[in-house]
């Protein structure tokens, strides 16, 4: 095992690096998907509640990994073949970055619609009475404080996207479960790679898993 940290440790890290870069850059996106497709579903608006609901359901029901494919070869193949585009193409990055994206994007959609939901009514007919538009009210009065409550979730969700990376080596993105694979093809070592990979991501989860927790107990003292 020594001998591989020695040869392959650089490369291992690189690669643990790329999937973090891959799950930061798939939940920026799926924050603003999320804070997007939240709000329409908390909107007096039965339009807007339905968008969101065909949102969160469709991605939720496609498997991540169909998810990938699709974005990665059907949606040039769409552009190029059907709507008569010539050279779409994505790279691994974009696409899996997509796919996050849309994947986390559904979840964070539902953790910002129950964290809203959290906030006690009376906070927007307060705002309201004082002749705050519902979007300022919204912005200014209750997202604030949903906010608090949402935090952990996001924390959670983020280590949930980070796992999910591995999924994306099926379209030849250089994260951490693909360059294993070139690992063991090149060194032959099974055991002691997948045994690194894991206790990498070990390291990380668990780090994150700390601070999700901290984070949380600080803010249940603030409410107290």
């Amino acid at each position: 095992m020594i001998g591989i940290v020695s040869t392959y440790g650089n490369l291992l890290l690189a690669a643990m690096g790329q999937t973090l870069l891959l799950a930061l850059c798939g939940l920026f996106f799926a924050c603003i998907l999320g804070l997007i497709f939240g709000l329409l579903s908390v909107v007096k608006n039965r339009a807007c509640n339905i968008v969101s609901i065909i949102f969160v359901d469709a991605i939720r029901g496609v498997p991540m990994i169909v998810l990938a494919f699709y974005i990665y070869l059907g949606m040039p193949a769409l552009f190029n073949s059907i709507l008569g585009f010539n050279g779409v193409t994505l790279t691994a990055l974009q696409a899996g970055t997509i796919c996050l994206a849309l994947n986390c994007g559904a979840y964070m959609a539902e953790i910002i619609r129950a964290g809203i939901e959290s906030v006690d009514k009376g906070q927007m007919e307060a705002a309201r009475s004082l002749g705050l538009p519902y979007w300022r009210a919204m912005v200014r009065v209750v997202l604030p404080q949903a906010i608090r409550t949402m935090i952990p979730s996001i924390i959670n969700q983020f280590i949930i996207t980070l796992k999910d990376t591995s999924i994306l080596s099926v379209i030849g993105f250089p994260e951490l479960v693909n360059t294993a694979k070139n690992v063991v093809a090149n060194s032959f070592k099974v055991f002691e790679v997948w045994t690194i990979v894991a206790i990498m991501y070990l390291v990380v989860i668990t780090a994150l898993s700390v601070l999700a927790k901290k984070v949380e107990r600080r803010l249940n003292r603030g409410r107290e």
